[in-house]
């Protein structure tokens, strides 16, 4: 259920007391270790509700709900069950368009922060009333040691820290001093030293090694790089737009409309912010390496296109979604050949590359290094084992999908990582997805010491899970590149598209994983989310599964039934010298794009192949039996035949017919073109008649919901729109109409209600629309709602009916 009327529907936690429910949550446990020879089972999950997809909140309504949850912190370790020693520390909170809340939190114990023990508590609207909810914890759901007094000196641990780092060829290290913390990534909880050791790593890439050490008895439990890597193409994206800042007569790189990203020029050195990088014309470099400024055009272009690609794709604004940008920085060292993300500064940061001419600044690394900041803000993978490899790998996908979207046509979109830089000598990419193995060290499917290699080789897996789902297996040509993909086991697997392949991997790490998700685990993160965006028995979610199953992780799934839906549009009526509008709907279960076809139509009328819109205008009087026939990318087709009447210019007859598809809304959700969740047969509110009918607000929050169809109404006939109206609402004043429901019919607005109208049981609202015969006229129901108390607009039995 999404909503419940009737009550106040304030932004909350996931945890208000008394919601939360222990012995109902779904536990997914995402334990770091190194996985038995056996690939992992990876069962499917028991399937979440519906989540759907984000909401896109202001970075203010964030804030908000932050807050809120971290009021209800102590209320929420209670239900939980965790122990009196155990505090939670609320991290972030996604709300999805139906209301659902996806809180993540961090853990503390005896006021020691508990490595590995992140959690995610899911919360549905209806948990308020029901107190259903699923949790998803890294390591242990409780945390227990027997003391907190360490045995091994801190001293020591820095030592044995240094020492560690020192036998990775670090360049000067240095130790910070260590801090006491609860080590529960793996195994049984234990209290622990975690020494922080800067420097620089062998390629002169600044090193932030974290050593956890156990205070009992000195063993080092875990490791793990803070800094992270990679690299890309560079000065390859020709001429572009960039958003800059006229600052007296100098021009700065700082655009102000994304959050205010910057670009400095460290001028070769490798610490600090380094200078604004600036300009008296506004014109960046020459796309030439050796000129100091393109370096910073590309990664600020890079940015910009980052910034685009999550605001537009995901509803995401910024690394941290709360609006501010991070800052980048070029001309890091001398001819240093990578690129990284670092959280401390929240900044990206660029070398020049082999010579000093090839900046590390195009499209998919800039993708690439501040997904690394995603992730850091979200699921926070582990930069180490097989967590860690799917932190790399999630930056290559996220990379990989701001190539795709910038669409620049000097760096085509491809699944090809580092195709440019020719840093082999040899003109091969660095990474390949569709078959990583081929860059000579990743692996391309999982084995039980997959998190045993670098993270850049055990992300491999995981692209390859990625390219599978987008693209499926064989051989194919995309953008002008082949490539040929195959699975472990031999069988052939469907993608699902890409749009919906980083839907899933989206929601998934923002909403499921955890810091210690391992392979298995990351598979039940991808079958959850698919499940809350497309539904247990969609195509996606069998996709997910056959895509794992592609790479040794987990079994197949066979796909729900491949076939093609036709919404039939009923009788048409048209007048001979009357242009004519009808948009035919249709869906298939398979990817890809349909086609669209018709017989029979009037002469004068054609039907779009690519949209289904039949336009034109009608000429010869006449009964015609037309049939559409839509065919997906397989093959498979659906058809609709009806009868269309056209006649005479003033002959003054009109057939008198109901015009409006799927008027009752019994049909679910077609026909009608609706917000998520409009159409529903939710049975918290009643249906005039039937099961189904629109439901529009009824959140408590800030909220709008838009319910249309466009009809042709033929010429000579008078028209008339009833439709069947129920509104409640919590709001208390009777002077101010706070959230408001508008009819409209073209530009023409019918009615207006709000808040003020409300009344128990349906009301029937008929209108005149016989002004607007001889025209195609969109009928819509827009409800906006403010930011406390629900009012619900409740719509069903419409019909625009001829005589």
């Amino acid at each position: 259920m999404r909503r419940t009327p009737r009550t106040r529907r304030t932004p909350r936690t996931a945890s208000a007391a008394g919601a939360l429910v222990a012995a109902a949550a779904l536990v997914a446990v995402g334990v770091q270790t190194v996985p038995a020879t056996a690939a992992p089972a990876a069962p499917h999950p028991s399937p979440l509700r519906t989540g759907g997809l984000p909401a896109k909140l202001t970075p203010a309504q964030h804030t908000a709900l932050v807050k809120d949850a971290a009021k209800e912190t102590a209320a929420t370790a209670g239900s939980l069950g965790l122990g009196a020693k155990e505090k939670l520390v609320v991290k972030d909170v996604v709300k999805d368009n139906d209301g659902t809340l996806h809180t993540r939190y961090e853990r503390t114990y005896d006021g020691l922060p508990v490595l590995g023990g992140d959690l995610v508590v899911h919360t549905p609207p209806a948990a308020e009333a029901t107190g259903t909810v699923s949790t998803t914890f890294a390591g242990k759901r409780t945390i227990k040691v027997a003391s907190t007094t360490p045995a091994y000196a801190k001293s020591a641990a820095e030592t044995k820290a240094l020492k560690a780092a020192k036998a990775l060829d670090a360049q000067d290290p240095t130790a910070d001093s260590a801090r006491k913390v609860i080590w529960a990534g793996d195994g049984t909880p234990k209290l622990a030293w975690e020494t922080v050791v800067g420097g620089l790593q062998e390629d002169g890439t600044p090193s932030r090694l974290h050593v956890i050490t156990d205070a009992a008895t000195g063993a080092e439990l875990y490791r793990y790089q803070d800094i992270k890597n990679g690299t890309g193409n560079t000065q390859y994206s020709g001429t572009v737009t960039l958003n800059t800042t006229l600052s007296g007569s100098t021009y700065q790189l700082y655009d102000t409309t994304r959050g205010g990203h910057k670009t400095y020029s460290l001028n070769n050195g490798t610490s600090g912010t380094g200078t604004l990088m600036t300009d008296s014309d506004d014109v960046w470099g020459t796309g030439s390496g050796s000129n100091t400024q393109t370096a910073g055009a590309d990664a600020a272009y890079g940015a910009q296109e980052t910034w685009d690609f999550y605001k537009n794709t995901f509803g995401r604004s910024g690394i941290k979604n709360n609006g501010v940008a991070a800052y980048s920085r070029v001309h890091y060292s001398s001819s240093y050949v990578n690129a990284f993300w670092d959280d401390s500064c929240f900044c990206m940061t660029y070398g020049d590359g082999s010579g000093g001419t090839h900046a590390l600044t195009s499209l998919d690394v800039a993708g690439h290094e501040m997904s690394h900041g995603v992730t850091s803000n979200t699921a926070n993978l582990n930069y180490t084992g097989e967590s860690g490899g799917l932190n790399e790998a999630t930056s290559d996908i996220f990379g990989t999908g701001v190539e795709f979207y910038a669409n620049n046509s000097n760096d085509i979109g491809d699944y090809l990582i580092g195709e440019e830089i020719d840093i082999n000598g040899d003109g091969s990419p660095l990474r390949y997805m569709d078959k990583p193995s081929k860059d000579g060290g990743s692996a391309d499917s999982w084995y039980s010491g997959v998190g045993n290699l670098d993270v850049h080789y055990s992300s491999g897996p995981a692209n390859h899970m990625f390219y599978l789902l987008s693209e499926g297996s064989g051989t194919k040509v995309i953008n002008g590149t082949t490539y040929n993909s195959s699975t472990s086991d031999g069988v052939a697997v469907a993608g699902i598209g890409r749009a919906a392949a980083l839907q899933i991997w989206y929601k998934a790490l923002t909403t499921y994983m955890t810091s210690t998700t391992n392979y298995a685990s990351a598979r039940t993160a991808a079958l959850n989310a698919a499940t809350a965006l497309y539904g247990a028995s969609s195509t996606q979610y069998a996709g997910v599964a056959n895509a794992f199953a592609g790479i040794n992780v987990g079994s197949h799934v066979t796909p729900p039934t491949s076939g093609v839906t036709v919404t039939n549009p009923g009788s048409q009526s048209s007048v001979i010298g009357t242009a004519v509008s009808l948009q035919i709907a249709a869906s298939s279960t398979n990817s890809g794009s349909l086609t669209y076809a018709a017989s029979g139509l009037p002469t004068g009328l054609s039907i779009n192949s690519s949209t289904g819109a039949i336009t034109g205008t009608p000429s010869t009087a006449g009964t015609y039996s037309t049939t559409v026939t839509v065919t997906d990318s397989t093959g498979a087709t659906g058809t609709a035949s009806f009868t269309w009447t056209v006649s005479s210019t003033g002959g003054g007859t009109c057939t008198s017919t109901q015009l409006l598809g799927n008027a009752g809304f019994e049909s679910g959700n077609t026909t009608w073109t609706a917000s998520s969740g409009v159409i529903t047969n939710d049975s918290d509110q009643a249906a005039h008649g039937g099961s189904y009918k629109a439901w529009l607000d009824g959140y408590g929050s800030t909220h709008t919901d838009t319910l249309s169809q466009s009809v042709a109404i033929p010429s000579g006939c008078k028209a008339s729109l009833t439709f069947y109206l129920h509104i409640d609402t919590s709001e208390t004043t009777s002077s101010s109409q706070y959230d408001k429901l508008t009819v409209t019919a073209g530009s023409t607005t019918l009615a207006t209600y709000s808040n003020l109208s409300a009344a128990s049981g349906y009301t029937q609202k008929t209108f005149d629309l016989s002004s607007l015969a001889g025209s195609t006229v969109t009928l819509k129901f827009s409800g906006v709602e403010d930011s406390s108390l629900q009012t619900s607009f409740v719509i069903d039995d419409t019909a625009l009916t001829t005589s």
